[in-house]
């Protein structure tokens, strides 16, 4: 079994994830006490998918985060690079376009997407600010982006609890339901890690993205981030 570091070597990133595919949507559901599905719900709301529009869904996995996007009539690819996640979501939704691509550099060309939408994935990129420029580019003009991802709660005591859960309970937990779950150690690390909110905004703007904004889910346990390409 494989266990990213903070590093975060593709190779190693993409390896872990292809361990963990089969039982990824269940773990996901039991680690975060069911709230997974209210926050894919709140990303539909936020990226504001129309018939026809195209949408560009990284780090889609199995492609449950796709879904909510093609039930609007919206044409969306479903795009990840680990091939385990992937091979496990044709299976289950045969239908979707899956795309195996690298987020820093992806296989579309400039201008294309109405959207670009990642969930939970951007914290997985070795280079997260160049995942930003290629969202950028891979956009329309108009277009916009919508991340969704762990971040730092608000409330100063909620908080300590929070990080107390992830490095304590967290692994435990997921040695009960995962394939493997060291990789869930990775992922407590990596949220501990991860820019909070305001300074994840300033990425996305020395990216090229206007309009800015973030909104906090669950007391900022998850932020949502939006921003538009200028027309």
């Amino acid at each position: 079994m494989t266990r990213a570091s903070l590093n975060k070597k593709p190779h190693e990133v993409a390896s872990m994830f292809d361990d963990v595919a089969e039982r990824y949507d269940l773990t996901n559901d039991v680690l975060s006490l069911g709230q997974d599905r209210v926050w894919r719900k709140e990303v539909a709301k936020a990226v504001d998918a129309r018939p026809a529009q195209k949408v560009l869904d990284l780090a889609a996995g199995t492609g449950t985060s796709s879904l909510p996007f093609a039930q609007t009539g919206a044409y969306v690819v479903p795009c990840d690079f680990s091939l385990g996640m992937l091979q496990v979501g044709k299976r289950k939704h045969t239908w979707l376009p899956f795309t195996a691509g690298d987020a820093t550099r992806l296989p579309f060309k400039d201008d294309t997407f109405d959207a670009v939408t990642i969930s939970f994935g951007l914290r997985n990129v070795q280079d997260f600010d160049a995942a930003l420029r290629e969202m950028y580019r891979v956009t329309r003009p108009g277009g916009r982006v919508v991340i969704c991802e762990f971040s730092h709660p608000t409330w100063a005591p909620f908080r300590t609890v929070y990080t107390e859960y992830l490095m304590r309970a967290l692994p435990p937990v997921a040695r009960a339901v995962s394939s493997n779950p060291d990789a869930y150690v990775y992922l407590a690390e990596s949220i501990r890690a991860w820019p909070d909110q305001p300074a994840l905004a300033e990425h996305l703007r020395k990216a090229g993205w206007s309009k800015v904004a973030w909104r906090n889910l669950t007391g900022g346990v998850v932020a949502l981030h939006r921003g538009f390409k200028q027309s």
